[in-house]
């Protein structure tokens, strides 16, 4: 029987070790931390039930494939739901808007709303459609990193149309010339945080992004975003699959240009072939520091990071929903200050996610669990300190604007995320999100591809490396991963 080593258990890492076991491999998995799931975590305080980490679910399909593998019917221990709203906008000037799950009628009620043509909106959701699936076959689904992928007749058909990727405008500039309507912009703008980018960088090819929520559909897992986590670990579980927690990984122990085990602080464990979850740079930089480094990979310019409140609130807003935007009113700045100055800007976008609006016993009675998020540079040294103070100051303000109420004396539990405690808790690099940031047409190429050019047997999966971060990449990462390895071994 094939053996694998799986270091870290974050959503790609279990994906990956189910796709080898369900292949007949051996698989033991290592995580520093004492749960598994990585940034897919949860906790509670006072009562309060907060998801941890990503907060939309899309594409179930990767979940619930995971289950079909080994004859389980999903249905038995993973449940979801799809929306009927996606999420509720609300803008500075007073403007409102709840996108519509079905993108028929979010352009018709948008249409009205804005005072635009629906065609028009139909016509850019549909833009966005014939990219995705002109390109999900080579761009996700596969390595970009191997010959094959491109002698293929869906290769063919993305070249013919390559013309149409808008590869050399920005998403905004897009979005500016398609819609034109400042608030629509906005809206759509907001899909490149989706990949941890900026709109103003980030090329028109990513308004397929759209698609996956209003098309494919956005869902609820019943129980929240970790009972992803929960559902896959225990399949894993059932399935004979090793769990190693506070085991952290020291080295990845290489001979002959052959990954052939790890080291912990203790033991040394070996296995057929070695995959990482970790972040890439992390990976290179603490687990093979005497090896050669990709180093133009890893100077790609880092996705950004979050800072992330959980307040356990109060009272309950009607006007509120699972999904909740507050825009900045000055977009462009906003990035600017992510981007180019590395730090927060004063007006910035807010994410509101309250799981209790679907699952109730989230929060005690009459109250709500608050997930409230602003986009963040990555870890450069600044003073998280005081930069948090001012941003909880900064969105307290906004949000009594907004609302109409007063949060600060609302909020009876509080914990706070930054940047480096995510490096510190998950191995991302200065605390980014996605990896690598998507700010150039040519960034998806220069992921660090699922395999090692230079090591034999080692692998990578996760949102650091090819096709990116977000769960249903992730799991397509998984996929891809599990099938070279087995192709190879």
């Amino acid at each position: 029987m094939p053996s694998a080593i799986i270091i870290g258990s974050g959503i790609a890492g279990i994906a990956t070790a189910l796709h080898l076991r369900a292949a007949g491999f051996e698989v033991n998995v290592f995580e520093s931390n004492d749960y598994p799931g990585g940034k897919l975590h949860a906790f509670e305080i006072n009562g309060y039930r907060f998801d941890a980490g990503p907060s939309l679910f899309t594409m179930p399909q990767l979940i619930t494939e995971l289950f079909e593998l080994f004859g389980e019917q999903p249905t038995d221990f993973f449940q979801y739901h799809r929306m009927k709203s996606v999420c509720n906008y609300f803008w500075e000037d007073g403007m409102r808007f709840t996108v519509d799950a079905d993108r028929e009628v979010f352009a018709k009620e948008a249409a009205a709303k804005f005072g635009i043509e629906a065609t028009t909106i139909l016509a850019y959701l549909k833009n966005g459609q014939k990219k995705y699936e002109l390109t999900a076959s080579l761009f996700i689904e596969k390595s970009l990193h191997k010959m094959g992928t491109y002698f293929s007749v869906d290769t063919l058909k993305a070249m013919a149309h390559l013309s149409e990727m808008n590869l050399g405008i920005s998403l905004d500039a897009l979005n500016e010339a398609a819609i034109g309507e400042p608030h629509l912009v906005q809206l759509f703008n907001r899909y490149a945080t989706y990949n941890g980018s900026s709109p103003y960088l980030t090329p028109g090819i990513m308004s397929m992004i759209p698609h996956l929520e209003l098309y494919l559909g956005a869902y609820y897992p019943n129980g929240g975003m970790h009972s992803i986590t929960t559902s896959l670990y225990q399949l894993a579980l059932r399935q004979g699959i090793r769990f190693h927690f506070n085991q952290k990984i020291e080295e990845i122990l290489v001979e002959k240009n052959k990954a052939v085990g790890v080291k912990t602080a203790s033991s040394q464990h070996f296995a057929d072939c070695i995959v990482s979850n970790m972040d890439i740079f992390s990976t290179y930089k603490k687990l093979l520091a005497s090896q050669p480094h990709p180093e133009r990979t890893l100077r790609q310019e880092r996705s950004s990071s979050a800072v992330i409140f959980y307040w356990g609130i109060r009272g309950t807003f009607d006007q509120l929903d699972l999904h909740n935007i507050f825009f900045s009113s000055d977009y462009q700045q906003e990035f600017a200050h992510l981007f180019e100055h590395k730090t927060l800007f004063n007006d910035p976008t807010v994410y509101i996610n309250i799981s209790s609006k679907e699952t109730s016993g989230d929060a005690p009675p009459g109250c709500e669990n608050w997930f409230v998020m602003i986009n963040a540079p990555g870890d450069y040294g600044q003073n998280w300190e005081a930069l948090v103070a001012q941003a909880r100051q900064n969105i307290i303000s906004k949000l009594n604007r907004l609302l109409g109420t007063d949060i600060a004396a609302l909020i009876m539990t509080e914990d706070v995320l930054t940047p480096p405690l995510i490096e510190k808790r998950t191995s991302s690099y200065r605390g980014a999100l996605y990896g690598a940031a998507s700010n150039s047409k040519l960034a998806a190429f220069l992921r660090h591809p699922n395999f090692s050019n230079k090591i034999k047997q080692l692998y990578f999966c996760g949102g650091s490396v090819h096709p990116g971060g977000g769960i249903p990449l992730c799991m397509h990462s998984a996929k891809i991963t599990s099938k070279l390895i087995i192709s190879d071994l």
